[in-house]
């Protein structure tokens, strides 16, 4: 995490939730467990920090050369101090050990009542699905309060991990397979969602929300369609191209902007030169590009825009076309 993201985490805080200078907010049942681990590592460190220098300055003044005669004075072997530092770090290690082991535990077996949640990950967007509740392909992940939620996840591209600082939950995910995890929210709000392994040019950009709400505003939203029961096409396609990471590689105006893919920006309507040929930007055109991007590659861009083929509904496609029209240069 970069210290901006850190920063603006900490700031995303709770009005009710102190800062915490070592910490962000604590928003989830095994965050106080994490947090316990890492201030007993924190004050180890500090402690032995403070005693290795107190005793070299003492040690560097007491027996400092005095004079050009002064030797060394024959120092015999303590093994009972010997004994001391070998056992004493060895316990602590152990404790480390221990704890970190039943919190890794914890993380790693949800409880048999845990709401499912299907997280994809691809260059550059993270896509939630709610198989029990009918709700596919959303950018950001809504979830009620004092639940479990079980997060089965996978790649469809390359290594990435997903991470809650708030929730103090972390987990690689893979292409080709499936990593779990698990957490509860413990306080309603909205909290960041992180890629933090780097995952290509725009893995700064790989970014979501959590927002945790009140189980009665939950099934509200699920009656609702997921939040875009009730939108207009138009309204709907905005929403898509936000959440699903679009952004991080089109710009909405007709300047590039440095960005890894061409811009959309009054694109509708024109001939667009491809590797493969020039053709017209019309509805087909857009949906073939987000099922099949190799099939019509814009001259001067790479081919590395990842297909969305079964994770877009055709009424969300249907809205990208409409939001795509709108766009000026």
């Amino acid at each position: 995490m970069t210290l901006s993201q850190w920063t603006t985490t900490l700031a995303a805080a709770q009005p009710d939730e102190p800062l915490n200078f070592w910490m962000p907010p604590n928003a989830a049942t095994q965050a106080a467990n994490v947090d316990g681990l890492f201030n007993f590592i924190l004050w180890i460190c500090v402690i032995a920090f403070i005693g290795i220098t107190f005793t070299t300055v003492y040690f560097v003044v007491k027996y400092r050369r005095r004079g050009k005669d002064d030797r060394t004075s024959a120092v015999e072997g303590s093994p009972k101090l010997e004994i001391a530092w070998s056992i004493i770090p060895a316990i602590f290690m152990i404790v480390i050990f221990l704890w970190g082991f039943r919190d890794w535990m914890d993380l790693n077996v949800p409880p048999a009542n845990a709401k499912v949640v299907r997280v994809t990950a691809q260059k550059w967007s993270w896509s939630f699905d709610y198989p029990k509740d009918g709700c596919a392909g959303l950018g950001t992940m809504t979830v009620p309060v004092n639940m479990p939620i079980k997060l089965t996840m996978s790649s469809r591209d390359v290594l990435h991990s997903f991470y809650i600082p708030a929730f103090r939950v972390k987990r690689d995910v893979l292409p080709n397979r499936y990593s779990v995890i698990w957490f509860e929210a413990t306080k309603i709000g909205t909290y960041d969602i992180y890629c933090t392994e780097y995952c290509g040019t725009q893995h700064s950009r790989m970014l979501s929300k959590v927002k945790v709400v009140s189980a009665a505003n939950y099934r509200t939203w699920v009656e609702e369609g997921c939040g875009m029961g009730n939108l207009p096409p138009k309204e709907l396609g905005e929403m898509v191209f936000s959440s699903r990471g679009c952004t991080a590689c089109h710009s909405k105006t007709g300047d590039r902007r440095g960005l890894p893919g061409p811009p959309l920006g009054g694109k509708y309507g024109t001939m667009e030169k491809t590797v493969q040929g020039t053709f017209k930007v019309d509805d087909n055109y857009i949906r073939e590009s987000l099922m099949e991007p190799n099939a019509k590659v814009v001259v001067g861009f790479p081919p590395v825009m990842p297909t969305f083929r079964g994770q877009l509904t055709d009424k969300q496609i249907n809205g990208l076309i409409d939001y795509i029209k709108s766009l000026k240069k």
